[in-house]
């Protein structure tokens, strides 16, 4: 069950769409775009900043000594203490008043990239939404822009230090030169040979994340269940605790087992740095030393060429550290970028303009249809031939799996067909504008969204521009308005404890009332039901089935039930089994036709009929 060795299958990972620099330039076209230029400009200041403080503790030292050994007046001396006092703290308060309003833009960038996903998930085409890539993508998009740290806004943080390290490197260059450039080449190849031996060594845990990570899982996942409250009635009655307690053990042990190879890697790391730091300093220092005692060096040049040994050393690990990183958060740039530009089946901005006509009969035709999910070996739905007729009430019905929901998303414009083509008005829907043609439609699905807000802005579905007449007479039609006045706020009650916890709570009954009514609201031409009071008992199906009828005259509507008897008052019925129209007709030729539909009706009555439940206990 657990991992015990180091291998791991890899897998060949795809090369980023992006590269760092592309990536970084996106950044900044998002900072200009979203008004928040100064992002850009402060992070230049702040390197300025850093670099000219840099230089001003570099110099103060040597400066001082120099003034000294040269026996200048005190009054000299003073005068240049003076001086470097005043820029230290002249820069360190631009410094902290840049630093004090960084952050505010940098959020805000970050801010609009988080909108632009938010955007790409609630508009982006329905197949996308059980598109496994798509939703890696977008798990791990959210992560990336969920709080500080991560590359959408920490990138700021590091292009700023990458650009202090630069200007820096070529100020110390320049200082360097003057004395040996030999001097420079000693500490470039040792600085760079231990960054890269060191990120070799330290990268070990990184390497070997997804066997870490493995680990990880199997912990948290037996934690997870030990802690599970539904959980507990099982663990006790079965015994399960020595079990759980072994599991995690054993994930626990090899958990601390990986981590004592990569602690014993990771001091490897710490003895070739230290090794290649004495090289660099002693190699460094002795020349230097070798100049003073010769007498080409002053004691306050020695002082200024030490220290900016130390600090040339600094500014290359730092440039070298920065494109690391800079690097790391660009593969999470890349990947909020890949998730933002997932290709769009369906035509959106491109589309055939189309505006529902609540007072217009409308008519949908599916010619000859076929639809196959993304990776299954057999067609769900086979050559349908169906019209959806105007003003006409339709029933799907046929055991689970059978495909009737399938057909609901194909008739909406969820899917298109694998083979053949979704009309409206014999127009082909793939023409359309999809986010438009969905306007055509009211409907009420197996899994609704109660939103925590008011009852009147769940009616609606908006928060602004509502029609609070229209919103009274909708819930007043729904069999809904008793209940919402005896609320406490009546229409501006709250619902959703997830987030209000004095919000009211509505029975299940009521919560289909309250669907009906945001779809009287809506007043589309087209009403679907997709088996929305599966929860419901028998009889209260049936009745809210007749309030759906009620309310919808007039219009086309696509109605499915699990239980036949529910939609009896349809104009047509038609049976879905094998993924064809098995059976086509009104409630009472079906069961004249003694086919399969007689059959499901006869079973399913059995069990609503009262002798025929007690017969059954019996």
């Amino acid at each position: 069950m657990f991992l015990t060795n180091e291998k791991t299958v890899k897998e060949k990972k795809p090369k980023p769409k992006y590269n760092m620099w592309q990536n970084s330039l996106y950044m900044m076209r998002a900072a200009w775009t979203s008004g928040e230029r100064g992002v850009i400009i402060l992070c230049a200041v702040t390197a300025l900043l850093s670099d000219a403080s840099n230089l001003v503790n570099l110099y103060i030292s040597p400066a001082i000594l120099s003034a000294v050994e040269r026996h200048v007046p005190l009054s000299e001396l003073i005068m240049t203490i003076l001086g470097f006092t005043l820029a230290v703290m002249a820069l360190s308060a631009l410094s902290a008043y840049v630093n004090e309003n960084v952050l505010f833009g940098r959020i805000t960038v970050r801010t609009e990239i988080m909108t632009r996903l938010n955007r790409k998930a609630a508009t982006t085409s329905y197949p996308n939404i059980d598109d496994d890539g798509f939703k890696k993508l977008l798990e791990k998009s959210s992560e990336c822009v969920e709080n500080n740290r991560e590359a959408t806004e920490a990138i700021w943080g590091i292009l700023t230090s990458l650009l202090t390290n630069f200007v820096g490197f070529i100020i110390y260059v320049s200082l360097l030169s003057t004395v040996e450039p030999v001097l420079i080449v000693v500490i470039l190849l040792t600085t760079v040979s231990g960054y890269f031996i060191s990120k070799y060594l330290n990268g070990y845990g990184y390497r070997h994340r997804d066997e870490e990570a493995e680990y990880e899982r199997h912990m948290s996942y037996v934690s997870n269940r030990g802690n599970d409250l539904p959980a507990a009635k099982e663990i006790r009655i079965f015994g399960l605790r020595p079990w759980l307690s072994e599991l995690y053990r054993k994930a626990e042990d090899a958990y601390t087992s990986f981590h004592r190879r990569a602690e014993g890697v990771y001091i490897w790391a710490k003895i070739a740095d230290l090794l290649l730091t004495f090289l660099r300093s002693g190699a460094a220092y002795a020349y230097l030393i070798a100049l003073v005692l010769s007498g080409g060096l002053g004691v306050s040049e020695f002082l200024l060429y030490f220290t900016a040994v130390s600090g040339f050393t600094e500014w290359v690990s730092g440039i070298l550290g920065n494109i690391g990183t800079l690097h790391k958060q660009s593969l999470d740039i890349c990947t909020v970028r890949e998730c933002l530009e997932y290709p769009e089946p369906f035509r959106f901005d491109g589309g055939e303009h189309i505006a529902p006509d609540s007072g217009r009969k409308y008519e949908i035709r599916l010619e000859n249809v076929s639809y196959r999910y993304p990776g299954a070996d057999a067609d769900t739905l086979r050559n349908i031939d169906l019209t959806l007729r105007p003003g006409e009430k339709l029933a799907v019905v046929g055991l689970n799996g059978a495909g009737k929901t399938t057909l609901v998303k194909l008739i909406c414009g969820f899917l298109d067909p694998t083979e053949g083509r979704v009309t409206l008005d014999g127009r082909d829907i793939r023409e359309f504008d999809r986010a438009e043609y969905y306007t055509m439609f009211s409907a009420v699905f197996q899994n609704f969204v109660v939103l925590a807000s008011t009852v009147a802005a769940n009616i609606a579905g908006s928060e602004d521009d509502i029609d609070i007449d229209r919103v009274r007479d909708c819930a007043e039609r729904a069999g809904l308005k008793k209940k919402i006045e005896s609320l406490p706020d009546g229409y501006d009650t709250y619902l959703n404890r997830e987030v209000y916890e004095d919000a009211a709570m509505l029975s299940g009954g009521e919560t289909q009332r309250l669907m009906l009514a945001r779809a009287l609201y809506k007043n589309a031409p087209f009403v679907v039901l997709d088996e929305p009071t599966a929860a419901l008992d028998p009889l209260a199906e049936s009745d809210m089935y007749h309030k759906y009828n009620e309310m919808t005259a007039g219009k086309s509507s696509v109605y499915i039930s699990h239980r036949l008897a529910s939609t009896r008052f349809c104009d047509r019925i038609i049976l879905i089994e094998g993924g064809k129209i098995a059976e086509e007709g009104t409630h009472d030729e079906l069961l004249t036709l003694s086919g399969r539909y007689a059959e499901l009706f006869e079973v399913q009555s059995r069990y609503y009929r009262e002798d025929g439940g007690e017969n059954e206990e019996k």
